[in-house]
């Protein structure tokens, strides 16, 4: 990585002064990438080389960047009102929420300033939902490997222990079960649970896509239990996986009672929401649950404009998505350290037979940016206007890489 060895002495301040006084619970290095400006699918360092970036903020730029509709909406937006709290209205949460509705199917929005609090949001009604009808019924059924956020609810719902254990005790009465296991679902649900809780593709997790038959026992159970369905879409949804929410790609008949969405929504600004059916949104009356900064007028401006752009981006992610997936299962046949191509549309993990941690610099050296998770899947979230060539970029900076072979100790 030798154009980010050399530090000019510009970002040797910016590194300094992190150093002194930012928390240091990110891990950066000498070598992590020093952004300066954005563009389309770009980022640039501050020499200027140029970066394909294909983990997009963590899936959160979904326009890439400075698109120049949205930086329009947001300048005049600047110029008009940034907040002014919700003890008021003012003109983008209402469209804001009546769009996510119509792609939901749920009838009422909760906003809040990102995908963690819109867990702990979902958490609460699930809570609340169960205490209105049994002191005893507050069990949440959750799925080993899942990724909820790094609140104390959050990571109470999420089945990773590295998580959960720094801070335990936690919530109680959480039940982890392995994902797609009905049977083992069937067993966790009984009338003490409050809810079922799951993301439909697990993110942090590896890519992993919950199936159909475990979505539809999760809907019969939470039913005939009076429990809630919680969808936890904060990473999938909002047109990553080339429909609206992931949960679509079951069928028609598996809409949640509550769904958590965040990171695109407003295309690079904070910005959550929690979409409730109108059972579940009768569990906050008025001073039960707010939020200062949620839903306000520049983020959802922001989101206004993204939601109303989503509908035709849904069959370009799911055409360049396609074709992503095609070339990397080309990889499978070349290598063999490379398994198979995991999620849809933009959401694509490419799996290995060895720890996936060495491809991040050296294709962050070539020009590519990506990140691994659960220890051995490469996973990709490019903006939704990615086109096909540059899947072929990004490609064939992954092919020079592979064509190396991967360390010994890997």
């Amino acid at each position: 990585m030798s154009d980010q060895t050399a530090v000019a002495p510009e970002e040797r301040a910016l590194i300094d002064l992190e150093s002194q006084y930012v928390v240091q619970n990110y891990g950066r290095g000498e070598h992590t990438l020093r952004a300066a400006r954005a563009e389309g699918v770009y980022l640039y360092d501050f020499a200027g080389k140029r970066y394909l970036d294909f983990i997009s903020g963590i899936g959160v730029n979904a326009l890439g960047h400075a698109h120049p509709r949205l930086n329009a909406a947001l300048k005049e937006q600047l110029d008009t009102l940034v907040h002014c709290s919700n003890l008021y209205y003012h003109p983008y949460q209402g469209p804001a929420a009546q769009k996510l509705a119509a792609m939901s199917g749920l009838q009422r929005a909760f906003f809040c300033n990102s995908g963690a609090e819109a867990v702990e949001a979902a958490l609460k009604i699930g809570k609340g939902y169960g205490r209105s009808k049994s002191a005893g019924k507050y069990e949440i059924v959750a799925l080993h490997n899942s990724f909820a956020g790094r609140t104390l609810g959050a990571i109470a719902v999420t089945g990773q222990p590295k998580y959960r254990e720094p801070f335990e005790p936690l919530m109680p009465g959480v039940r982890y079960i392995d994902v797609n296991d009905t049977a083992a679902l069937e067993a966790a649900v009984n009338d003490n649970t409050a809810a079922v809780f799951f993301e439909p593709v697990l993110g942090e997790g590896g890519i992993v896509e919950v199936d159909a038959a475990f979505g539809a026992k999760a809907k019969e159970l939470a039913a005939r239990h009076d429990a809630l369905l919680i969808y936890d879409e904060i990473q999938c949804g909002l047109g990553r996986t080339g429909e609206f929410f992931a949960f679509h790609h079951w069928g028609n008949d598996f809409t949640p009672d509550v769904l958590t969405a965040a990171k695109p929504i407003a295309a690079g600004l904070p910005l959550g929401v929690v979409m409730c059916n109108e059972k579940a949104a009768a569990v906050f009356a008025a001073g039960m649950h707010g939020s200062t900064f949620g839903g306000g007028a520049l983020a959802c401006r922001a989101a206004v404009e993204f939601l109303s752009m989503l509908p035709d981006l849904l069959p370009h992610v799911r055409d360049v998505g396609g074709y992503f997936h095609e070339r990397l299962n080309a990889f499978a046949a070349k290598y063999d350290f490379v398994t198979r191509t995991r999620g849809k549309g933009l959401m694509v993990g490419l799996e290995l037979t060895v720890a996936g941690n060495w491809v991040v610099p050296q294709a962050q050296e070539k020009g590519l940016l990506m990140n691994c998770t659960a220890g051995n899947i490469l996973r990709f979230l490019p903006p939704y206007i990615v086109e096909r060539g540059h899947v072929d970029e990004a490609l064939a900076a992954l092919d020079a890489i592979f064509a190396a072979g991967p360390p010994a100790d890997a």
